[in-house]
């Protein structure tokens, strides 16, 4: 059971949304959000055991924040998985991390360790003294690493049927403690501000227009009661498209007051106020009233 769903980060949407109106980088955290998703598909698909599952944790203990990509919680173990979707090759010297053309990057099994530490830490000061079992998990196929430590909590893509036919070999049944357990570490994930890491960008700075809503072109068109992607070829009705930019909107800039004119200089491909109105007025709620109006 899924008690809490992986989604898009606030700060991965913001980045999407960026990259398409500012040509900012986000190759990234889009790459690694699709490969914890196909991670998510494959243990939906094969896990045959219960088990209560919590996605995209950002926890604290000892003054020291870390982050879990997915925690399942078993009869009597914790599952910590971190995955990593990365691409090409890679390898390790002198316990370092490298891509093969010599950059390197942040050892992801120091990471892992870090986090089973904690976790482990706070699962004891909750009461709930489980074992507990860490992996990292390589999801992409066009992944190699060199010199890669023979460490059985390191699953590489050709070793996770045979990873995952071992976690079905295990029974697990599950009661009320197992689902406090995870039900805290909910409770205990903290609100991240992602608007601390993205560097400051202003409305002029953006390319107006509505996003595709498959590929985050602003190559878009109206006609008649659709919004279509001269892309992808990607429809969709134009009220769903205008609300969809208003939130837009407001998560680029959360403290806009949402106006027909604001809506139709952020959307600029539709041809009236008119239509505009029409749209904010039947799907939010209108304050004020004549040239004072705004929506929420």
């Amino acid at each position: 059971m899924i008690l809490r769903p992986r989604v898009a980060s606030k700060e991965l949407l913001l980045l999407r949304s960026l990259n398409a109106r500012a040509r900012l980088q986000y190759y990234n955290l889009e790459k690694g959000y699709e490969g914890e998703v196909q991670f998510d598909r494959y243990m939906q698909q094969n896990l045959l055991q219960d088990r209560y599952i919590v996605n995209d944790l950002l926890l604290e203990k000892n003054n020291t924040k870390f982050q879990l990509d997915s925690v399942h919680i078993a009869q009597s173990t914790a599952y910590h998985f971190e995955i990593k979707n990365y691409e090409g090759d890679y390898y390790i010297e002198s316990d370092r991390f490298f891509t093969f053309s010599g950059k390197e990057i942040l050892n992801p099994f120091h990471q892992v360790k870090r986090s089973e530490s904690l976790l482990r830490q706070l699962m004891n000061s909750l009461g709930f003294p489980l074992s507990l079992e860490s992996y990292l998990i390589f999801v992409n196929p066009e992944f190699y690493l060199y010199n890669a430590p023979k460490d059985p909590s390191i699953i590489f893509p050709n070793q996770l049927n045979r990873f995952m036919r071992k976690l079905n070999m295990k029974s697990s049944v599950l009661n009320p403690k197992h689902l406090k357990l995870a039900e805290q570490l909910v409770s205990l994930n903290l609100v991240d501000d992602p608007y601390k890491r993205i560097a400051p960008y202003q409305y002029e700075q953006l390319q107006k227009g509505i996003l595709c809503a498959q590929c985050y072109s602003v190559d878009v068109i109206v006609k008649d009661t659709k919004v279509i992607c001269e892309h992808c070829g990607c429809s969709e009705d134009l009220d769903s498209a205008v609300v969809r930019s208003v939130e837009e909107l407001r998560l680029l800039f959360p403290e806009v007051r949402i106006t027909t004119s604001m809506i139709y200089d952020w959307c600029r491909v539709i041809e009236s106020h008119k239509t505009v109105r029409r749209i904010l007025n039947q799907n939010l709620t209108k304050y004020g009233s004549n040239k004072w109006i705004y929506y929420e």
